[in-house]
C-alpha cells in the first residue's frame, strides 16, 4: 500500500482513535465504533473507509455484521523504511494488532488476518512461500522443508548452524500458486502452545498479487508470533520486490 495513504490516515487525530479502539478490542463494528464519538455516523464511516483505503484496516463480514480489524503491515513497511534505519535502537515490535477470518459455521468471529500488496507473479509468491532457500531470506533465517502433499509434515529449520526446528506442522491444503493451509506449531520455546492453523490466500490484483494471511486460533496475548508475522510479511515484500535482505534494526 502507498506510505503516502498511510501517513495520510495517520496525520487525523480521529482516525488514529479508531485505531486505538481497535487495538483495546479488535473486531468491532460501525455501531460500536461510533458510541465512543460525538459524530454522525457517516463521519464515523468515512475515516474508517480511509483507513481501509491505507490497508491499516480490514473487514469482515460475519452474517449480517461487519466487523473492522486492525492490519499492522503497513505500519511496520512504515516503521522499517523510516524509523528503524534512522533511530537505533529501538524495538520493532509494533502491538499486537489483529484480525479474524469468519469460521466455517459463521459461529465466531474472525482470527488474525494480515494483507499485503507485492509486485509479483502468483508462481513467484508461492514459490517464496514454499521453497527454504528463499525463506531463509526474511523467515527468521530458517529453511522450509515439505513435500507440500496435503497430510505431510512441514518444518522451519534453522539454516545459521544452530540446528533445531522452529515451527512444524502438517500440510492441510495445497493448490498452488492460490491457497496453502497448514496447522501451526512453535516449537523454540520449551513454552507449550496449542496447535493453530495459518492459511495463506494469493490474489492476482493488476501487475501485483494480493497476499491474505489468516493465523486462526492465535491468542492475543501470544505477541511474539502476532509482531514476528509483521516483520515476516514485510521481510517477504522487501525481498520480492528488491531481492536484498530486510534487516530489523533492534
Amino acid at each position: 500500500m502507498d506510505e503516502e495513504h498511510v501517513f495520510k490516515a495517520l496525520g487525523d487525530a480521529t482516525r488514529r482513535d479508531l485505531l486505538d479502539l481497535l487495538f483495546e478490542k479488535d473486531g468491532q463494528t460501525l455501531n460500536a465504533l461510533c458510541d465512543h464519538f460525538e459524530m454522525s455516523r457517516f463521519g464515523v464511516m468515512k475515516h474508517l473507509q480511509i483507513l481501509e483505503e491505507a490497508g491499516l484496516v480490514t473487514t469482515k463480514k460475519v452474517g449480517r455484521s461487519k466487523y473492522h480489524y486492525l492490519n499492522p503491515v503497513p505500519i511496520q513497511q512504515a516503521y522499517d523504511r523510516w524509523v528503524s534505519k534512522y533511530a537505533q535502537p529501538f524495538t520493532t515490535a509494533l502491538t499486537g494488532l489483529k484480525t479474524a477470518l469468519e469460521s466455517e459455521h459463521m459461529t465466531a468471529k474472525p482470527e488474525h488476518i494480515y494483507q499485503i500488496y507485492i509486485r509479483t507473479t502468483p508462481e513467484r509468491l508461492w514459490q517464496a512461500l514454499t521453497d527454504g532457500e528463499i525463506t531463509q531470506q526474511y523467515y527468521f533465517g530458517t529453511r522450509v522443508e515439505s513435500t507440500w502433499k496435503p497430510g505431510d509434515d512441514y518444518q522451519y529449520v534453522y539454516a545459521n548452524g544452530e540446528g533445531g526446528v522452529m515451527i512444524n506442522g502438517k500440510v492441510v491444503e495445497s493448490d498452488p500458486p492460490h491457497k496453502l493451509v497448514t496447522t501451526f506449531n512453535p516449537t523454540w520455546s520449551e513454552e507449550t502452545h496449542p496447535e493453530t492453523t495459518v492459511i495463506y490466500e494469493i490474489e492476482v490484483v493488476g501487475a501485483m498479487c494480493k497476499l491474505t494471511m489468516t493465523h486462526q486460533g492465535l491468542e492475543p496475548t501470544n505477541t511474539g508470533v502476532i509482531d514476528g508475522w509483521s516483520q515476516i510479511l514485510s521481510g517477504l515484500k522487501t525481498y520480492l520486490e528488491t531481492g536484498e535482505v530486510m534487516v530489523v534494526e533492534g
